[in-house]
């Protein structure tokens, strides 16, 4: 497992997440992770983050980076053993 430095300037308005650091076996994997929930994933057909709900349907969010063609990623080094794959801090831009 390596620690990973995600982050995107693109999306930079009030309530939004510019960086990350994200444990993670590889740069995609990094990539693909978003700084605000477990529950949010990547799909590959729409293109977007979308958060999934067990209450109503998926829904896209709107919070991170719009595409991962805005995301970078930057090698911090490899986690403890043991440590779990998903977000250790996020840097979160409250309005």
């Amino acid at each position: 497992m390596k620690l990973w430095l995600i982050y995107q300037d693109t999306n930079d308005a009030y309530d939004t997440y510019d960086s990350a650091v994200v444990a993670a076996e590889t740069e995609e994997e990094a990539r693909k992770t978003h700084p605000g929930s477990d529950s949010a994933y990547w799909d590959e057909t729409r293109q977007s983050f979308y958060y999934r709900s067990t209450r109503v349907a998926d829904f896209k969010l709107s919070n991170w980076a719009p595409h991962l063609d805005n995301v970078g990623v930057r090698l911090l080094g490899d986690a403890l053993p043991g440590t779990e794959a998903g977000v250790i801090c996020a840097s979160y831009n409250a309005g």
